[in-house]
């Protein structure tokens, strides 16, 4: 199973999922959707996230 911390670290960040999805290239809907684990985004969107986020993207995604 694909677990994802995106929610945790945006909120570290202080960013609102509006602000994500602006900087991502995406809806505020697919940031929502990804945090609630459903929907896995494709390696674009994750890396982008990753970035934005500027966390590794292992420690956003991964498999338990």
């Amino acid at each position: 199973m694909l677990i994802n911390r995106v929610k945790d670290y945006r909120k570290g960040a202080n960013l609102t999922q509006e602000d994500l999805a602006l900087m991502t290239g995406v809806s505020r809907q697919t940031i929502i959707s990804i945090e609630k684990n459903k929907f896995t985004p494709g390696l674009d969107v994750a890396i982008k996230i990753s970035e934005s986020l500027k966390t590794p993207i292992n420690k956003l995604f991964y498999f338990v």
